[in-house]
C-alpha cells in the first residue's frame, strides 16, 4: 500500500498554450488548474466546485462508506447526479467511489463551462484532466523517480475530445495505490470512468512482468481508448496513445 505525502504540483508549469487564458482556483483539498480561450469568472467557478463539493460530502455523511470503500457500492436513486456517475465508474473499474473524485470534478465544471460558450478548455486537477480542444495539443508526462519523466508528451487531436486523460501512481502522490508503477496513463471519453480505471490499473503493476495484465484489465472497459504504463525505465502503451519525444516502448 502507497500513501505518500502531498507533492508540489511544479509540473504545472510545463504548460505552454499561451494561446489561451489560465485560471488556477482553490476549493479546500480541491485544486483546478483551468484553461480556456476565453476569460472565465472566478466567482462561478468557486460556486460550481463549492456545489460539486457539497453534494459530494453530503453524501458522505449519509453513507460514510462512499468515502471509505475500495469497492464499488450502490448509492441512492436521488443521489446528486456527480455521486451516481462517480458510483457508475468506480463500478466498472472495481474500485471504491472516491477513486473517480478528481475526474468528476474536472469533467464536470468542464462541462459547465461548455454550455456557457467556452469553445475550448483543459482542466487538470491533480493530474487527472478533461479537455475539449480545437487544435492539436500536446501534455508531458511526470513520473516521479521514473529516467523517462517528462521525456515525451501524448499529442492529442481535437476529434479525439472531449476526452478524459487520468495519471495514478504508486511512488507520486498523496493517493492511495497499491502498485509500484511510476505512471499509469488512461484515455477515455469519460474522465470519472479513465480516474477509476487509472487507479485499478496501477494497483496491478508491481514490476514490468505486470504490464500485460495491466493492459488486458483495463483494455476491456468501454470507452478507454488508450493506456500507458511506466516502471522505471520500462513502458508500455496501447491504444489510440501518440508519443512525441524518444523513449523505449514496448507496445502491447
Amino acid at each position: 500500500m502507497k500513501s505518500n505525502k502531498y507533492e508540489r504540483r511544479f509540473y504545472r508549469n510545463w504548460i505552454r498554450a499561451k494561446d489561451l487564458y489560465l485560471t488556477r482556483i482553490s476549493v479546500k483539498e480541491t485544486d483546478l488548474q483551468i484553461l480556456t480561450d476565453k476569460p472565465i469568472e472566478k466567482n462561478f467557478l468557486k460556486e460550481r466546485v463549492s456545489a460539486y463539493r457539497q453534494d459530494i460530502e453530503g453524501y458522505i455523511a449519509k453513507d460514510r462508506r462512499f468515502f471509505t470503500s475500495l469497492k464499488p457500492i450502490p448509492v441512492e436513486l436521488h443521489a446528486p447526479a456527480i455521486v451516481r456517475a462517480m458510483a457508475k465508474g468506480a463500478k466498472k473499474a472495481n474500485v471504491g467511489p472516491m477513486a473517480a473524485v478528481a475526474g468528476a470534478i474536472a469533467q464536470y465544471i468542464g462541462k459547465d463551462l461548455l454550455r456557457r460558450g467556452v469553445g475550448e478548455v483543459i482542466i487538470e486537477n491533480g493530474g487527472d484532466i478533461f479537455m475539449k480542444t480545437k487544435k492539436i495539443r500536446y501534455l508531458g508526462i511526470y513520473a516521479g523517480r521514473s529516467k523517462l519523466s517528462g521525456k515525451f508528451s501524448l499529442r492529442i487531436h481535437p476529434a479525439d475530445t472531449p476526452l478524459g486523460v487520468a495519471t495514478s501512481s504508486g511512488s507520486v502522490g498523496h493517493s492511495l495505490n497499491f502498485g509500484n508503477a511510476d505512471a499509469v496513463v488512461i484515455l477515455g471519453k469519460d474522465a470519472l470512468l479513465a480516474d477509476s480505471v487509472a487507479t485499478a490499473t496501477a494497483n496491478l503493476v508491481e514490476s514490468a512482468n505486470d504490464f500485460r495484465k495491466a493492459i488486458d484489465f483495463a483494455k476491456k472497459i468501454p470507452q478507454i481508448c488508450g493506456i500507458l504504463i511506466i516502471l522505471k525505465d520500462n513502458l508500455a502503451i496501447w491504444g489510440k496513445i501518440e508519443l512525441v519525444g524518444v523513449a523505449k516502448t514496448k507496445n502491447a
